[in-house]
């Protein structure tokens, strides 16, 4: 199951990649001729208006081909006749997709987990909270004078009482009470007083879950830009990075977890490929981004078959890079 596993993954992940770069090149006028899901021959395709979708023999990659986009073309819909503002969508679409899709990943696995509730699910031992008389099942529905309406209220609510105790109501068996509470000073220098949530999984709590599925996406992103960054400047060895081969066996052993866990390598994954292809790397998205800004200030002094030599060069060396890492994970997982 682990290789079916992988190609779902791979599959999916490319799919939204190129389905961002047609999204974002049919909005701008663009004519897209094929809409490829894998490589190599043909299995099944289909034509609806000027685009043929068609699915391919090998799941390992994916392309869409838009008129223009690698050669010159006199069709007013070309890729290169449009403005430069259509143009950066159109190539920043793809890494976007991919970026969306982790978050939505890590959104729909957030709120499967369920959301922090007013509900209180523990109550530590030896907490102002258990002296309080706090229990498990309570829901919070006040701290001091201010009503609590998530679990987001609480922690402020505390915080933000005066006194050497604070006031929590509490509704237990459908009738309220109030308790007095003690406070102590967490790891992060706020006051607690000892409680954890109970998780729900609500209609309502979609919105919240998208929220933290966002946040959990922009700290994964934040960390993995260091890691490029300490790798471009030799603090992480190039031999710590792992290709296909890799991630297929990384993609099994996750597996054996439960889906939920493989759901977040997927963001994971997905992330990665949508940061990467935003790098000025020849032959990469990001760095077709910047050459339109070059030739957009140097006019004709760059001419497409200059940058098709750049990006060509650049495609061999990701090669080379790719047989490296590959051979890296043979010896590492194989052996």
């Amino acid at each position: 199951m682990t290789i079916v596993y992988a190609i779902i993954i791979f599959c999916l992940l490319i799919f939204a990649h190129e389905l961002g770069h047609l999204i974002a090149a049919k909005a701008v006028g663009v004519r897209v001729n094929e809409f490829a899901l894998g490589m190599g021959p043909k299995l099944f395709g289909f034509k609806k208006g000027e685009t043929a979708y068609t699915l391919r023999a090998f799941p390992i990659g994916g392309f869409c081909a838009m008129e223009g986009e690698d050669e010159g073309s006199d069709d007013p819909k070309s890729f290169g006749k449009k403005p430069l503002p259509a143009k950066a969508l159109v190539l920043l679409a793809g890494s976007l997709m991919n970026v969306l899709l982790a978050v939505l990943i890590l959104s729909a696995v957030i709120f499967w987990n369920g959301t922090p509730s007013t509900v209180v699910s523990e109550v530590g031992a030896g907490s102002p909270a258990e002296a309080a008389g706090v229990a498990p099942g309570d829901r919070i529905v006040s701290v001091g004078d201010r009503p609590i309406e998530k679990w987001e209220d609480i922690p402020p609510a505390v915080t933000a009482a005066t006194g050497d105790v604070v006031a929590i109501g509490v509704l237990r068996d459908g009738a309220e009470m109030r308790l007095e509470s003690g406070f102590y000073m967490g790891d992060d220098g706020l006051r607690k007083i000892g409680i954890t949530p109970a998780s729900e999984r609500r209609a309502r709590n979609v919105g919240p879950a998208l929220l933290l599925g966002f946040r959990a996406t922009w700290n994964l992103g934040a960390s993995m830009l260091e890691a490029f960054g300490m790798l471009f400047t030799g603090e992480v060895p190039v031999r710590e990075l792992t290709g296909p081969v890799g991630i297929v066996y990384i993609v099994g052993d996750v597996a054996k977890n439960g889906i939920l866990q493989l759901a977040q390598l997927t963001a994971l994954i997905s992330l990665n490929l949508g940061i990467v292809n935003l790098l000025p790397i020849p032959a990469l998205d990001g760095c077709r981004f910047v050459f339109l800004f070059i030739r957009k200030i140097t006019g004709r002094a760059v001419t497409d078959e200059m940058e098709g030599k750049v990006h060509f060069v650049g495609l061999m060396l990701l090669f080379a890079l790719m047989i490296f890492v590959t051979v890296q994970d043979v010896a590492r997982f194989a052996f």
